[in-house]
């Protein structure tokens, strides 16, 4: 038994196809708490089930959801873990061990986070095995406050647990889809805000490059037609934030 007390930390919204088979893998934790950004679905009502508590917030962004979530949990040890990510029982029995220590080694630990895409886990390329900072105490990191790919703040040395969790990134065309285009408006307001740039020349090699580089650099192509699928998202996104950057330009000057 961990001697440490830990709070799992999540963010919510219509989650109800994953939540359960995360929050099964979560008990084990001091608490769970939950920030939900006004779930329509059954959300809510699954993670009441769990005994964890629910707090509900608008959504302005990735960082500042998590900042919130992260102020509301009662232990300075926080597990950051997403809605759609299943911790293995490998995983757990390593960190229960590693807080049953009378003192813990570090303020942090980065979790191997394998990644499962259309049903498939990778076996291949650099999403087969990816270090993420996702344990951590709160008195000493923090979550930066980006509107999407956030990222602990944290700059002291960091453990590293060998086991996994899995991350179940979509599993449909139409989910591939919405989260394409809903990170690439987060990004977009990112880039306006900080003015960034772009030429139609740039913007003209942004797909090819950035497919290329995912498919053949990174190794998808040996992760069959979902790697295919992958690259192709991969490449789209990269294109379609700088599109949604400059339609709110427009908007802007109009």
């Amino acid at each position: 038994m961990h001697k440490h007390k830990i709070s799992a930390a999540i963010i919510t919204f219509n989650e109800e196809l994953n939540i359960a088979k995360t929050l099964d893998k979560l008990t084990w934790c001091d608490e769970i708490i939950i920030v939900d950004s006004y779930s329509t679905d059954k959300t809510v009502e699954i993670c009441k089930s769990y005994n964890t508590k629910v707090y509900a917030k608008q959504f302005n962004g990735y960082g500042e959801q998590k900042r919130f979530l992260v102020d509301k949990c009662n232990f300075n040890w926080i597990l950051s873990i997403d809605a759609d990510e299943v911790l293995s029982d490998n995983l757990i029995n390593e960190i229960q061990l590693e807080f049953s220590k009378e003192k813990i080694p570090f303020n942090a630990y980065l979790l191997n986070r394998k990644h499962v895409y259309l049903g498939k886990v990778f076996k291949y390329g650099y999403l087969k095995n990816t270090p993420i900072l996702r344990l951590f105490n709160k008195t000493k990191g923090k979550f930066s406050d980006k509107k999407v790919h956030e990222t602990v703040v944290y700059n002291g040395k960091k453990g590293k647990f060998k086991n996994s969790f899995y991350h179940y990134t979509a599993t449909t065309i139409e989910q591939i889809n919405y989260k394409k285009n809903r990170y690439a408006s987060l990004v977009s307001d990112e880039y306006l805000k900080k003015n960034k740039k772009i030429n139609f020349f740039s913007l003209l090699f942004k797909y090819p490059y950035a497919f290329l580089k995912e498919y053949i650099v990174r190794g998808n192509f040996l992760n069959g037609y979902e790697g295919y699928v992958w690259s192709a998202y991969i490449a789209e996104y990269s294109v379609l934030k700088y599109l949604k950057l400059i339609q709110k330009r427009k908007k802007l000057r109009s």
